[in-house]
């Protein structure tokens, strides 16, 4: 029987390992860790049975907690959130899922991190053309008052190659392309929270279509597919 809730343990342990983030503590505190790394590990598998339920996904990835600090000026060993992303299947398929738990820094995510550079060039070439449809989607009424505004870094100019006087320019410049839903812990404590998390990716599908459509064809529209 999966996990259908995040319990208020957890974020317990959390903000206990973030007052003591280090190894001897955590080594005194393993067996608390390996409890709480279940129960949310069994809840991000019923977020990916409620994804499938809508979406093709091919992959659950759920994040390690301990932390890469080889390039990091913070040194700290440990993450202090359980995080999880969830793969859409296919090549036709473009856009992911991201799921953050953490007192006071709860989120999803949906969109694109960090495209490819002939990924990123098709999108800029699509905007360059036209945005209506873009607009269109993220302009609507539901989607915004769930998602918000399309957020990601961006060049302070515009990229090479485009003009930055074009009437298009705040989306060419992006060079990335999300949306970030923010929770508060009660909401994440709640018993609704789950289906909050699964509506809101439900939501985002339109958006997920439009830009699968534009990184699967050229811009005659011809496929790009095998």
């Amino acid at each position: 029987m999966l996990e259908t809730n995040i319990t208020k343990s957890t974020f317990q342990f959390l903000n206990k390992l973030k007052n003591n983030n280090n190894r001897e503590w955590f080594t005194e505190h393993k067996a608390e860790f390996k409890a709480e790394e279940t129960k949310v590990k069994s809840f991000f598998n019923y977020m990916l049975d409620n994804l499938k339920k809508h979406d093709e996904i091919e992959r659950l990835k759920i994040f390690r907690i301990y932390r890469d600090v080889r390039f990091s000026k913070n040194k700290t060993p440990y993450k202090t959130h359980f995080s999880a992303s969830f793969t859409r299947a296919g090549k036709h398929r473009r856009g992911g899922y991201y799921l953050q738990i953490a007192p006071g820094n709860s989120f999803i995510a949906t969109g694109f991190w960090n495209p490819e550079k002939e990924d990123l060039l098709r999108i800029r070439k699509e905007w360059e053309i036209d945005t209506a449809e873009l607009t269109n989607v993220i302009n609507d009424k539901k989607f915004k008052s769930i998602w918000g505004e399309l957020v990601g870094d961006e060049l302070k100019t515009a990229p090479k190659g485009f003009d930055k006087e074009d009437s298009n320019i705040k989306f060419i410049r992006k060079k990335q392309f999300i949306f970030v839903k923010n929770f508060t812990d009660k909401e994440v404590l709640s018993a609704d929270f789950a289906a909050m998390v699964n509506e809101s990716f439900i939501a985002i599908r339109p958006y997920f279509d439009l830009m699968s459509s534009i990184l699967t064809t050229n811009l005659n529209g011809e496929s790009l597919l095998d």
